[in-house]
C-alpha cells in the first residue's frame, strides 16, 4: 500500500518559504531543498496557490505565503492539497451475501468517520507557526547540545 506523503512535502515547501522570505525560489531551488522533484513542487504549489496559501506570479521566483503562518493549519494544508479525500479507506472487497461482512464494514466505518472527525479537529488546530516553533525550538537544543 502507498501512502501519500502530499502533506508532509506541502508543509515542507511552506515552511521553506517562511524561513526564506527575501530568496529567488524557483521550483529547482525549493525540490533541492525539499527532496522532490520540481514537477512535483511545481504541482504541489499549484494546489496550495488555488486554496489560497500561498501566492506567486508566473516567471517570478518569488512565491510568499498568503497569509501569516499563525493563520494557516494543517487542516488547510491537508485540504488544499489532498481535497475531501478521507484518511483511512473503507474496504470494499466484502461479500454481499454475508450479513456479517456487511455490518461489520458498517461499524467499522463509523470508527473511521470519529477518527477522521477527531482528527481533522486537531489539524485544524496545528497552524503552520506551530511547525516554524517546533522546529526552530529543535534547531536550539541541538545547538546547545553542540556546545
Amino acid at each position: 500500500m502507498k501512502y501519500s506523503t502530499k502533506l508532509g512535502d506541502a508543509v515542507l515547501i511552506l515552511v521553506y518559504l517562511a524561513l526564506s522570505p527575501a530568496d529567488s525560489l524557483t521550483s529547482d531551488k525549493i525540490a533541492e531543498n525539499v527532496s522532490v522533484s520540481p514537477a512535483c513542487v511545481r504541482q504541489l504549489m499549484s494546489s496550495l496557490r488555488k486554496g489560497g496559501i500561498i501566492t506567486s506570479v508566473k516567471g517570478h521566483p518569488r512565491p510568499d505565503l498568503a497569509r501569516e503562518p499563525c493563520c494557516i493549519t494543517l487542516l488547510q494544508i491537508y485540504r488544499a492539497v489532498e481535497g475531501e479525500k478521507p484518511l483511512f479507506y473503507q474496504n470494499t472487497h466484502i461479500n454481499p451475501a454475508d450479513s456479517r461482512s456487511i455490518h461489520l464494514q458498517a461499524a467499522l466505518q463509523d470508527c473511521y468517520r470519529q477518527i477522521q472527525q477527531r482528527t481533522e479537529e486537531e489539524m485544524d488546530r496545528i497552524t503552520l507557526q506551530t511547525v516554524l516553533e517546533r522546529y526552530r525550538a529543535r534547531l536550539e537544543r541541538l545547538h546547545a547540545s553542540a556546545f
